[in-house]
């Protein structure tokens, strides 16, 4: 059994503590319970008074709903379990010694760097700067389970590190001292700093406007672009049969990343609905024209030296391609990058392939659980 105060500790432990002694009950018609009741018998929550942000509803009321749709992402988020422990990573650790080369090592390394800073700015993002500023619950308890996620994709990136062997240190300092790696980092923390702030005033149209750059950003940079292109390169070493346990992990990791992505895509053109509210073309166009710069110094620096089958080109070009894919998927009027193709045409595929497991071979790890999911 648990123990509540120290769960690590087993609860026979504490059994000669001696309990406090019980709190005298409140006698229900004291003045503060009688306040209390009358501040909760306000009118019933309606669901039309219901807004994404700046709404007047008991933020405390889940239903009734006005978007039914973020509930059903809650629900499909909890379709899904898994943990990096379920997944065999002794063919890797062999594929990381002994096959990889030099180049390839350069690649593995670096994408995990990269990836375990940022999951952390994803759950900051999520949990600090925008749930507190969701006025439906629907919306926030979606956000919760997100946030969640991006804790364990972190466990996953920490796992894959420790269990290759490799310098945890070194390996979580490179954003800090790696110039391409810390710009992609630096960018994404300026718009975290914008929204992070106890006074901003989402009333203001100035601040608004901000607010939903930055969750923009988030949605369709951050993680729709940056994070799904991002694990390209070890699903392309996994193509050829090397490292297929990380390359598994992060089959998992972009399948929510998928559904975090489109739910931000989908709250930011709610809240362009309800607002009244849409982002300024030049902003937009500085946003795509940052990102994509610094995509390209990234994947010039993790793949300096091409390897078989992928190259720096590619991974930018691909860039481009998801790039307009959110664009047009949040309603914007133009491409960022016109005519750009799908350099990498199996990457979508890494998001849709069913896990099947030769049950002799390894432990069945089919990544949803409780029927037919649904990507939309």
């Amino acid at each position: 059994m648990l123990n509540w105060d120290d769960p690590l500790t087993p609860a026979a432990a504490h059994q000669a503590a001696e309990l406090p002694e019980p709190e005298p009950a409140v006698a229900a018609t004291s003045p503060e319970v009688a306040s209390a009741v009358s501040d909760l018998s306000a009118l019933p929550v309606r669901a039309e008074d219901k807004r994404v942000v700046n709404g007047m509803a008991d933020i405390n009321q889940l239903a009734p709903f006005k978007y039914p749709w973020a509930w059903k992402y809650f629900l499909n988020a909890n379709k899904n379990h898994w943990t990096p422990l379920d997944i065999n990573m002794a063919q890797d650790v062999h594929d990381y010694h002994h096959k990889l080369t030099v180049e390839e090592r350069h690649v593995y390394e670096n994408v995990l760097s990269y990836l375990t800073t940022a999951d952390i700015l994803a759950m900051r993002n999520v949990a600090i700067a925008v749930m507190e500023k969701m006025s439906a619950p629907e919306l926030q308890i979606y956000q919760a389970r997100q946030a969640y996620e991006e804790a364990l994709h972190t466990w996953t990136y920490q796992h894959c590190i420790e269990t290759i062997g490799l310098d945890q240190g070194e390996i979580y300092n490179r954003y800090r001292v790696v110039p391409e790696i810390h710009a992609k980092i630096r960018m994404t923390q300026q718009r975290l700093d914008a929204v992070c702030r106890t006074d901003i005033d989402l009333h203001d149209r100035e601040q608004l406007h901000t607010f939903l750059m930055s969750y923009i950003f988030f949605a369709a940079v951050f993680e729709g672009a940056w994070f799904y292109n991002g694990f390209s390169p070890i699903f392309s070493l996994q193509r050829r049969g090397l490292m297929k346990g990380t390359a598994e992990q992060l089959q998992y990791i972009m399948r929510d990343e998928v559904m975090h992505a489109s739910f931000g895509i989908r709250v930011a053109k709610q809240i362009m609905q309800e607002e009244g509210i849409r982002p300024d073309p030049k902003a937009i166009r500085e946003m795509w024209d940052q990102a994509e710069a610094a995509e390209a110094g990234y994947a010039g620096y993790i793949l300096r030296d091409p390897i078989l089958g992928y190259s720096a080109e590619l991974h930018v070009e691909q860039f481009r391609h998801v790039a307009n894919r959110r664009a047009a998927q949040l309603g914007l009027e133009e491409e960022p990058f016109p005519g750009a193709e799908a350099a990498l045409p199996w990457l979508d595929e890494q998001a849709n392939l069913r896990k099947e497991k030769n049950f002799f071979e390894t432990r069945v790890t089919e990544y949803q659980t409780g029927g037919a999911l649904s990507w939309d």
